[in-house]
């Protein structure tokens, strides 16, 4: 009896998920991970059919049940479950045929290993080198461009002053407002390259403005919905610059949903702030994280785009320049954030993550 009571005890600190299912799959166990994990508490998950609570398809149900006929174990990776409220997760599991301890009878011991958060984090460092690589092509990219552009803009000046007609001064205005036109570019492309003014900033007072501006370049077409924290405390950061990658993902919204009207009957731009206590961004771990959303009910972001949405000079508009985002990306960065989104038709969501330490 003592034995039992370790290793249930044993069970319930394994971080590993853990349920014991009867030969009809009804639960007969699961300790606190499973719980957490299936979002089920314990007292209610016992007795319920295990593919009620969560599942994967008609198939992987008929290959629990000839696990236990069969006598044979089997694992899937990186399988994508179905729970009970209509949410999905990813998981590996591991099924194996067993003898019930206290009855003897065939049951099927299942244990679940969630891959959602390695998936993210394995994604967010990613993401993260790819944006350093990027950093460093176009700042070398940069260098290469400007050095003739100079060039090319002191020779038209000087070329300007020798020209014998006023007429012909027109060919090398065009010359050096293109050069300029050209550095201007490479500069949008480089982002901030002011040191950021360090200040106590409220993120809601940067959303706030974020609104304003979008409510007047919209002219009131764009209904905005606000979902605030106020318990999300200050973070030191330059407010400027915030501002800036905040408006770059809301102006991306806000055009998206008013190119789409009328097929939208009320372009809605959403916002919404949380913490997250203990997350990691990277390899990473943060005590305490901002996380900001920031959605619409546009058209979402074409599939040919998403791999390399953050990339300078990707746009899914003719007339867009492609650097809002990776600019935005490059802000938060700095401050040791990162920017994740989702898409489908009818719901964008751009995430912040900032740490407050």
């Amino acid at each position: 009896m003592a034995s039992a009571i370790i290793n249930q005890r044993l069970l319930e600190h394994l971080n590993t998920g853990i349920l014991l299912l009867d030969s009809k799959l009804n639960v007969l166990y699961m300790n606190p991970a499973a719980e957490a994990l299936l979002e089920m508490s314990g007292k209610r998950g016992v007795g319920v059919f295990f593919p009620d609570l969560a599942i994967e398809s008609d198939e992987a149900t008929q290959a629990l049940y000839e696990a236990i006929r069969s006598n044979h174990s089997f694992t899937k990776r990186e399988a994508v479950i179905h729970l009970h409220n209509h949410t999905q997760i990813t998981l590996d599991y591991s099924a194996s045929p067993v003898l019930h301890p206290e009855t003897r009878k065939p049951s099927l011991l299942i244990e679940l290993q969630g891959r959602d958060r390695l998936m993210r984090i394995s994604r967010e460092e990613q993401l993260i080198a790819t944006q350093e690589t990027t950093r460093s092509l176009v700042r070398g990219l940069a260098h290469e461009i400007k050095n003739p552009l100079g060039g090319i803009r002191g020779a038209a000046q000087l070329l300007e002053r020798e020209l014998p007609s006023a007429g012909l001064k027109e060919y090398t205005n065009i010359i050096i407002e293109e050069a300029d036109r050209l550095r201007d570019l490479v500069d949008r492309l480089l982002g901030p390259r002011q040191i950021p003014r360090q200040e106590q900033v409220n993120i809601h007072e940067v959303l706030e403005r974020v609104c304003q501006l979008i409510e007047v370049e919209s002219a009131g077409r764009i209904r905005i919905l606000r979902d605030y924290d106020p318990s999300i405390p200050e973070l030191l950061a330059d407010k400027g610059q915030l501002i800036q990658a905040m408006l770059n993902i809301s102006r991306n919204a806000m055009q998206a949903m008013l190119e789409a009207l009328p097929a939208i009957e009320q372009p809605t731009l959403s916002l919404r702030t949380r913490t997250i206590r203990q997350f990691t961004i990277g390899h990473q771990r943060h005590r305490l994280v901002a996380k900001i959303d920031i959605a619409d009910n546009g058209p979402g972001i074409p599939m040919e785009l998403r791999e390399n949405l953050f990339y300078p000079m990707v746009s899914g508009r003719a007339d867009g320049t492609g650097l809002g985002l990776s600019i935005a990306q490059s802000i938060i960065n700095q401050k040791s954030g990162i920017i994740e989104f989702s898409s489908q038709d009818n719901k964008t969501v751009f995430s912040i993550y900032l740490p407050l330490e």
